[in-house]
C-alpha cells in the first residue's frame, strides 16, 4: 500500500515526499531487474497507464533491450490515441510585470533591467491580428503575477478582446490561460469567460527546492500553488494542464511527482490532466542555467516516452524551447501539441524588440515561422491541426477522456484536423505547402474508416475550397 492518499485535497498528502523517495529507491534497486521491468512493460501494453512507481522503474531502467521497448511502446501508444495529428498553438504574452521572486525566471521582481511591458486592449488586438494572419486558431495567454498591473479583470477583458476579433478569415477559437494560482471564485470567472484549458506549471514538486526557488511573493506558498488544479476543477473548469520545469530539481523526483499529480486528479475528479507540458530550463535574462540541473537530450526523450506510457490519454506539449531535432524526436515518442512561430516577449508578434528592450521570458530555440513548421510537419508525415472543435462542442473533461479511452475520438479529431488544415492551406499557405497539404488531405481522407464520416469530411473540405469556413464534427 502506498504511503499517500491520492484522493486527498491536501498537497502534502497527494504529493507525498516519502512515497516519492520510496519509489525512487525501488526504481534504483530494480533498474536491472529484467523480470520486473518486463512485467511493467507487459502491463503497459494494455494502454491503460502505469503507476508512478512503475514509471520511476522504467525511467531508471538500464537494460538496453528494455529501453528500446520503452521507446517503441511509447510510439505505439501515441499512434493509437493521437495518430499523426499535431495540434498547433501560440503563446501570447500580455504582461511581464510580476511581484514574485522566482530565481529561474527573468520576470522576478528584483530584475531591474528587463523592459517591463503590459499590452493595452488595442495592442492585444494588433497582436491577435498578427497571429490570425499566420493562421493560428488557438492561443495560450501568459502574464506575470501582479495584482496591480495584471488583475483578473485585465485577464478577463483580454480574453473578451481576443475572442471578438475577426480579421479576413481569421479567428481565435480557443483561448487557454496560463496565469498564477488563484481562488475558486476567480476560476469560476475564467470558466464563464469561455477559456479552454487552465494551465499552471508546478515548476518543481520537491517542497524544499520549491521554497528555495520561490523565496518571496504569493507563489512562494507551495501548498496553495500545488492545490490550484483542485480549485480550478471545483470551479467547473473541465480541462487543466500540468507540467514541471525540468532542470529545477532532479528529474527523477519531478517525473514521479508529475505522475502522482495526474493520479490525484483522476482519483479525486474522475479525469486526469488534459495536457502535460515538458519544458526544460533554458537561457533567459538574469538567470544562470549553469546553477540548475540541466538534462541531456537523451534523458529528456526518455522522460517524454515514460510519461506517454504512464498517462496514455493525456495530450503532451512541447514548446519552442527545444530545437527542431529534439522536437521531431519527441513528436514520435508522445507529444501531440506544439507551438509554432512563437514569441515570448510582450508585443513580440507585431514588433521585433531591440536587444536593449528585451521583455522575453526565455530564449526561443526553434525560431521558425508557423509556415515553416507546418511545411516541416507535412514533410515528416504529420497533420498540422488547428482544431478547436471538442472545446466548442462540449467534449471536454471526462466526456473527452471517455471518447479517447474508447477509441472513438478519432471519428472527430481526424476529420476536424483535416478540415482545419484545409482552411490553413486556402488562407495562409504558400503554393508549395498547399501542394504538399492537398496530397496529405487526399491520402488521409482514405484512412478514415467510417464511410459516413469520410463522405461528410470530403463534402466539408470541398465547401472550404469554395470559401466556406468552420465546419466541425
Amino acid at each position: 500500500m502506498y504511503e499517500y492518499n491520492p484522493k486527498s485535497g491536501i498537497a502534502d498528502e497527494f504529493i507525498n515526499d516519502k512515497e516519492i523517495l520510496a519509489s525512487l529507491a525501488y526504481a534504483k534497486e530494480n533498474r536491472k531487474n529484467k523480470e520486473l521491468i518486463d512485467a511493467v512493460l507487459q502491463k503497459a501494453h494494455k494502454r491503460k497507464g502505469i503507476s508512478h512507481r512503475e514509471a520511476a522503474l522504467l525511467l531508471a531502467c538500464e537494460l538496453e533491450e528494455e529501453n528500446q521497448e520503452i521507446a517503441r511502446l511509447a510510439r505505439e501508444i501515441k499512434e493509437h490515441f493521437y495518430g499523426n495529428r499535431i495540434v498547433m498553438f501560440a503563446p501570447l504574452y500580455l504582461s511581464n510585470y510580476c511581484v514574485n521572486d522566482c530565481v529561474y525566471c527573468p520576470y522576478h521582481r528584483r530584475n531591474q533591467h528587463i523592459a517591463r511591458k503590459k499590452l493595452t486592449q488595442q495592442e492585444i488586438e494588433q497582436e491577435v491580428i498578427a497571429l490570425q494572419d499566420m493562421g493560428h486558431k488557438r492561443l495560450a495567454i501568459e502574464a506575470g503575477e501582479d495584482p496591480l498591473h495584471n488583475p483578473l479583470e485585465y485577464i478577463l477583458e483580454s480574453i473578451e478582446t481576443i475572442y471578438r476579433i475577426r480579421h479576413k478569415n481569421g479567428a481565435i477559437r480557443r483561448v487557454n490561460v496560463n496565469i498564477a494560482a488563484t481562488s475558486v471564485e476567480d476560476y469560476r470567472k475564467l470558466k464563464e469567460a469561455g477559456i479552454g484549458t487552465y494551465i499552471l506549471f508546478q515548476e518543481t514538486y520537491h517542497k524544499g527546492a520549491y521554497r528555495q526557488l520561490h523565496p518571496s511573493g504569493p507563489k512562494s506558498d507551495y501548498n496553495y500553488h500545488t492545490e490550484a488544479m483542485d480549485r480550478a476543477m471545483e470551479a467547473g473548469i473541465d480541462d487543466v494542464g500540468c507540467g514541471v520545469l525540468f532542470g529545477l530539481d532532479k528529474y527523477q523526483y519531478e517525473l514521479v511527482g508529475l505522475i502522482m499529480h495526474a493520479e490525484h486528479l483522476e482519483a479525486r475528479f474522475g479525469v486526469g490532466p488534459h495536457t502535460i507540458s515538458v519544458p526544460r530550463v533554458c537561457p533567459a535574462d538574469d538567470v544562470n542555467p549553469e546553477a540548475l540541473n540541466a538534462i541531456p537530450d537523451e534523458i529528456f526523450e526518455k522522460i517524454v516516452a515514460v510519461i506517454r506510457i504512464a498517462v496514455p490519454y493525456t495530450g503532451m506539449i512541447v514548446s519552442t524551447r527545444e530545437t527542431k531535432e529534439v522536437r521531431e524526436k519527441v513528436l514520435a515518442l508522445g507529444v501531440s501539441q506544439m507551438s509554432g512561430g512563437s514569441r515570448t516577449s510582450v508585443g513580440g508578434y507585431v514588433n521585433e524588440e531591440p536587444e536593449e528592450e528585451n521583455s522575453a521570458q526565455f530564449e526561443v530555440t526553434d525560431r521558425r515561422s508557423l509556415s515553416e513548421v507546418v511545411d516541416w510537419l507535412l514533410d515528416i508525415g504529420y497533420i498540422p491541426s488547428f482544431c478547436t472543435a471538442c472545446y466548442r462542442e462540449g467534449r471536454t473533461g471526462d466526456r473527452f477522456m471517455q471518447l479517447l479511452k474508447a477509441g472513438q475520438i478519432a471519428n472527430c479529431c481526424q476529420p476536424n484536423a483535416l478540415m482545419t488544415l484545409k482552411e490553413y492551406l486556402e488562407d495562409y499557405a504558400s503554393e508549395d505547402t498547399k501542394r504538399k497539404g492537398e496530397k496529405v488531405l487526399f491520402n488521409e481522407l482514405e484512412r478514415i474508416e467510417n464511410p459516413i464520416v469520410k463522405e461528410k469530411t470530403r463534402e466539408y473540405i470541398k465547401g472550404i475550397g469554395e470559401g466556406k469556413r468552420d465546419f466541425r464534427f
